[in-house]
């Protein structure tokens, strides 16, 4: 049934938002699965610190293979196949070189004099950003909400996903020793749990909040069929 409900725009399906394209004629997510397939491979070469490199990818590696098992049952649009793409590399990208250690922070301690690193910051909040759009068309399609759910639902459910995370990450380092509080990356900010969550909550707040008014517009600027 999911399958069979298509998000349409204007007068026609736009092919970045149809989630019914065959995957054999799908060439952007066969794009994309390729690229993303060969870039991880690549970010698994050297990482900086092995342990943390792997604690860093099980999620990545669950979430993969969940949308691909999960496929046939349900697929996404394209744009949110490639919001999920763009938030993996970025994880990746960070998981390759640890969080503390990224080559953007790197740059900005040397350019700006600060004591601490911002990319996990920055990824929390993309996490809202990109992925609250994925999850409200999952709801959208799968529970059938409607009206100011479709949006509000989406971003508690962010939170609530940003909550569950630092807890688990938590559990997870306090297994690991010394790799377990590298992990954490707290940085000796005793906030830095509850900031987290905001920048996520944040993300979440800002794409609902734009899709809202990129539809009104849309709606609005839309011709009329009499």
């Amino acid at each position: 049934m999911a399958r069979q409900t298509a998000v349409r725009g204007g007068t026609g399906t736009h092919w970045l938002m149809d989630p019914d394209i065959p995957f054999s004629r799908n060439i952007i997510l066969q794009l994309l699965l390729t690229v993303f397939v060969v870039y991880w491979i690549v970010m698994a070469i050297s990482p900086t610190d092995r342990t943390q490199w792997l604690m860093e990818n099980v999620l990545v590696v669950a979430a993969f293979f969940t949308l691909l098992f999960t496929y046939k049952a349900f697929c996404f649009s394209n744009l949110s196949y490639l919001l999920i793409f763009l938030f993996l590399c970025v994880h990746v990208f960070a998981a390759h070189y640890t969080y503390q250690n990224t080559p953007v922070d790197q740059w900005l301690k040397a350019s700006f004099h600060l004591q601490r690193s911002y990319f996990d910051r920055v990824v929390h909040f993309l996490f809202g950003l990109w992925l609250t759009y994925c999850l409200r068309e999952l709801l959208i399609r799968a529970a059938d909400l409607r009206n100011f759910w479709s949006y509000g639902i989406p971003v508690m459910t962010i939170l609530g996903f940003s909550a569950l995370f630092e807890i688990v990450e938590m559990g997870a380092a306090s297994t690991a020793g010394q790799a377990g509080v590298d992990y954490l990356g707290l940085q000796g900010d005793v906030f830095d749990t509850q900031k987290d969550m905001l920048m996520g909550f944040i993300g979440a707040l800002i794409s609902m909040g734009s899709l809202t008014i990129i539809l009104r517009k849309t709606k609005h600027t839309a011709p009329s069929h009499s």
